[in-house]
């Protein structure tokens, strides 16, 4: 299971729904990724419980989430990847 690999040249631009690198995934990572946001997201208040792979067409994996693709959830994952990445001690998720 892995995002964009370490090579990609894409940096912090968005993966588009039709980026070829999309074909990779198989259901069982897209699955694993939609765990991994449920996971990140919690801490902020993001609930995706209805959130799951849903079938495969012309080699994408979609996912019902709403209706976004599989590439929103990994752009949701960058940033709150990046988040964690960049966060300081003092970086807390609002109280509320």
């Amino acid at each position: 299971m892995s995002a964009a690999p370490a090579s990609d040249d894409r940096g912090s631009r968005p993966i588009e729904p039709d980026d070829p690198l999309m074909r990779t995934y198989t259901e069982i990572e897209v699955a694993y990724l939609l765990a991994e946001l449920a996971e990140r997201g919690r801490r902020f208040g993001l609930l995706f419980p209805s959130a799951t792979t849903d079938s495969v067409v012309d080699g994408r994996v979609l996912v019902r989430f709403g209706n976004a693709p599989a590439s929103t959830v990994l752009n949701l994952l960058s940033l709150l990847r990046s988040h964690d990445h960049d966060k300081t001690e003092d970086d807390t998720p609002c109280d509320s």
